[in-house]
């Protein structure tokens, strides 16, 4: 297996209202991806509402894009659940319909312990049959990492990388280099939350686990590829061009502005799944001139 590294897509995926997967859609999202040369893609992330998919959906979705990408990337598939059985099952249905990486967050509706959440990375890496990415995401799991529960989880047979949530700029350098003195020599520590990840990726982050990637991979490619030549100033640059994007991201929410894009872009005409709702015309009309104000491609 490949390591995790570089530039990581996550896109949406594409439902009807009783939240059967498109998958016409779903493969002309991810068709770009495979062929803009990016790293890896995240399927069924937080992006790809794998929360509101069944079982048999998530499988499914696993399926096509296996298909679609044909092994020209590898794919990194969420396979959260609230119960550890039912994590270990999404796992072994991942595997078996193309996946490369298991993505595992600690859902949960009690507040979970660090002992439990050890444990249920231990059990699901022993019997699941994915290597695993450790994904933080406190905004929807409400737990948060400690750097020393991710250093002994990172030791776990199985667990090859993190995935966590990008400190603020002016404090990227201190909390990855937290994270860097917990974990073994070597492990990927990536990180997501896209208008953060830039300065992440200069103090020493892995890879980029980006929202925007899935649908503009090229854009984000070029700031990963000029943080990997040791060219700061560049990628900097870059980052401050796409800041009216990162401001409908922190705004409106990043899944929101990209399903309203997904229909923009022609891609896909799906809404997120209910409860959550469309943005309102007028949201959209913005994101739509902003897009255009970028150039976007």
């Amino acid at each position: 297996m490949r390591a995790i590294a570089g530039l990581s897509a996550f896109p949406i995926t594409p439902s009807d209202a009783d939240g059967r997967v498109d998958a016409d859609a779903l493969r002309r999202l991810l068709e770009p991806l495979a062929a803009a040369g990016i790293d890896s893609i995240g399927l069924l992330g937080s992006t790809g509402t794998y929360a509101y998919l069944s079982r048999d959906e998530r499988r499914r979705a696993v399926a096509i894009a296996a298909t679609a990408v044909g092994g020209r990337v590898p794919l990194l598939v969420g396979i959260g659940a609230l119960r550890t059985d039912e994590a270990i099952r999404l796992a072994q249905d991942a595997r078996a319909a193309g996946a490369d990486v298991g993505l595992l967050a600690p859902v949960s509706y009690t507040p979970l312990t660090e002992p439990e959440v050890e444990a249920h990375f231990t059990a699901v890496a022993e019997a699941g049959g994915l290597p695993l990415v450790l994904y933080d995401n406190p905004a929807t799991t409400h737990f948060r990492f400690s750097p020393d529960l991710i250093g002994r989880i990172a030791r776990r047979p199985g667990i090859v990388a993190a995935k966590c949530a990008a400190p603020e700029p002016a404090h990227a350098a201190a909390g990855v280099a937290a994270l860097r003195a917990a974990v073994p020599a070597g492990f990927p520590i990536g990180f997501s939350g896209d208008w953060n990840v830039t300065e992440a990726l200069i103090a020493g982050g892995t890879a980029w686990f980006s929202v925007a990637a899935g649908l503009f991979p090229k854009r984000c490619l070029a700031i990963v590829r000029a943080v990997e030549a040791g060219d700061v100033d560049r990628a900097r640059s870059l980052n401050a061009e796409l800041e009216p994007l990162w401001t409908l991201f922190r705004t409106h929410s990043s899944l929101r502005v990209v399903y309203a894009l997904a229909d923009l872009m022609g891609l896909c005409r799906a809404e997120p799944p209910k409860p959550i709702r469309p943005l309102a015309p007028e949201v959209v009309a913005e994101i739509a001139r902003t897009v255009r104000h970028l150039s976007l491609s």
